[in-house]
C-alpha cells in the first residue's frame, strides 16, 4: 500500500468513540464494507465514521498522529478489543493489508477493508436549530417507545416532528397507544415550519447515546429556509459527535382527531404503588391479554383473571366524574405508559369505556367539571393515549 497510518491514543477517548461508531454499523450486511469503521488521522486527531446507507455517524476525538491517512478495521470487533484493553495508551499502525493494534503487552493484528466500495459519506444539513440535551433525550424516551414496529407500515415506525418557529411537538404512535410531547427550542429562523418524519428506533438509540451532562446544546440540522427537509436526512451534532439518518418517506396520519378536549371522569393515582400492582396483577392475565381497572369513590381495584386464577389488588385514587368506571388495558402499553409520565401522580382522562383514555403528568391543579359534569383536559407537555381492551361480556 502507499500510505501507513500510525498513531497513538488515549485508551478511554478511543473506547468511547468506537463504541458510539460500532452501535450504529449493522451486524448482518450484504456488502462487507459496510461492516467497517473508516478511521481518518490527520493534523487535528482522529475521525472514525460508519456508514450503512441509512444512518452515519462521525465523531473526532484527540490522538499524537504520526503518519496521517485513512485506513477501515472491521468496526464492532474494533469496540470490542478496545473495550477489553487495560487503560493504557494504544497504538495503532498500518502495515501493508494489516493493522496492528498494541496496548501494554497485548498485540492485535486485524485485516484492513478495502475502501474502493466504500460509500460517499452524507454532509450534515444546514443547521434548523437548538435544544437543551437533557430536554431532547427526554421527549424521545417519553414518545419513541409507542411507535410501531411493523416494517409494512412505515408511517407508523417513526416519530412525527412537527416545527412551529420556536414550538416542536413530537408524536409517534402504533395504532394501539400514541404518546406527544412538545417542548420549546431555538431555531435559527423565527418563522421556520417543518414536518419530519424520523426512524424511531434511531431516534432512540440516538437519544440513548447523547451526553446529557453536556451543556452545550444539540444542534438539529435539516437544512434551512426553501430546503427543509429536502435532502431527506435527519442531522444531530453534540459537542465532538455528529449523526445522519434517512427519513421515513411516508405521510404520518393525522392523529389531532384521537385526542379528547373533554372528559367524563378523571383520576389521579400514585404512580409508584400502581406500577408494582400491575407487575403482581398482570402475571395471572391470560398472555398479556387485559388488566381491568375498577373506579369508583376514593379507590381503583386492578383485577385480571384466566383459567390459571384471579389477581386482584385496590389502591388508593382520586376519583371524580362517575360513580363507578370499568375499563380494561393491555398490560405492557399501560406499564409503558407510566413509566415515561416522569411524576409521582399519573392522571387518567376517561370518556367511554370503549373509547381511548389519556395519561397526563398530574398537572398543578385539576380541571374542574362544567355544568354538564364534563372535565376539559388539562394543559401538559405530554400525552400517553391508551386504546381499551374490550370488557369480556
Amino acid at each position: 500500500m502507499d500510505q501507513s497510518v500510525s498513531f497513538r491514543v488515549a485508551k478511554d477517548d478511543l473506547a468511547n468513540a468506537v463504541a458510539w461508531v460500532a452501535r450504529s454499523l449493522p451486524s448482518k450486511v450484504t456488502q462487507p464494507v459496510l461492516r467497517a469503521m473508516l478511521i481518518t488521522a490527520d493534523d487535528n486527531g482522529l475521525e472514525f465514521t460508519g456508514f450503512d446507507y441509512e444512518v452515519s455517524t462521525r465523531v473526532r476525538i484527540a490522538a499524537m498522529v504520526d503518519e496521517p491517512g485513512r485506513i477501515a478495521v472491521a468496526g464492532k470487533l474494533l469496540a470490542d478489543i478496545v473495550a477489553s484493553l487495560p487503560n493504557k495508551e494504544v497504538e495503532m499502525t498500518q502495515q501493508d493489508s494489516k493493522v496492528l493494534l498494541t496496548c501494554g503487552s497485548s498485540r492485535f493484528e486485524l485485516p484492513v477493508i478495502p475502501l474502493d466500495d466504500y460509500p460517499q459519506l452524507p454532509v450534515l444539513p444546514e443547521v434548523t436549530g437548538t435544544v437543551n440535551p437533557q430536554l431532547f433525550v427526554e421527549a424521545i424516551s417519553q414518545v419513541a417507545s409507542a411507535a410501531g414496529k411493523d416494517d409494512t407500515l412505515p408511517m407508523l415506525t417513526g416519530v412525527h416532528m412537527e416545527i412551529h418557529g420556536s414550538h416542536v411537538e413530537m408524536t409517534a404512535t402504533d395504532r394501539f397507544r400514541l404518546a406527544m410531547r412538545t417542548f420549546e427550542w431555538e431555531p435559527t429562523s423565527p418563522d421556520v415550519e417543518a414536518k419530519l418524519l424520523v426512524p424511531a428506533k434511531t431516534l432512540q438509540d440516538t437519544g440513548r447515546s447523547l451526553d446529557t451532562h453536556l451543556n452545550i446544546p444539540v444542534e438539529i440540522a435539516v437544512g434551512t429556509g426553501e430546503n427543509i427537509g429536502a435532502e431527506g436526512l435527519f442531522g444531530l451534532h453534540a459537542d465532538n459527535r455528529e449523526t445522519t439518518t434517512r427519513m421515513l418517506d411516508a405521510d404520518f396520519p393525522n392523529v389531532s382527531p384521537l385526542l379528547p378536549k373533554t372528559h367524563t371522569a378523571m383520576a389521579s393515582i400514585e404512580v409508584a404503588p400502581l406500577q408494582e400492582a400491575i407487575r403482581r396483577v398482570s402475571l395471572l392475565t391470560d398472555r398479556n391479554a387485559q388488566i381491568r381497572m375498577e373506579f369508583s369513590e376514593g379507590q381503583v381495584t386492578l383485577a385480571a383473571g384466566a383459567d390459571s386464577g384471579k389477581a386482584d389488588e385496590t389502591l388508593p385514587c382520586a376519583f371524580t366524574g362517575r360513580d363507578e368506571f370499568v375499563i380494561a388495558f393491555n398490560p405492557s402499553y399501560l406499564k409503558d405508559g407510566l413509566a415515561v409520565v416522569h411524576t409521582d401522580r399519573v392522571v387518567f382522562g376517561f370518556t367511554e369505556p370503549s373509547r381511548p383514555a389519556i395519561m397526563i403528568p398530574e398537572p398543578e391543579e385539576m380541571p374542574l367539571a362544567d355544568e354538564d359534569g364534563v372535565f376539559p383536559t388539562p394543559e401538559t407537555n405530554f400525552t400517553y393515549l391508551l386504546m381499551p381492551v374490550r370488557l369480556p361480556g
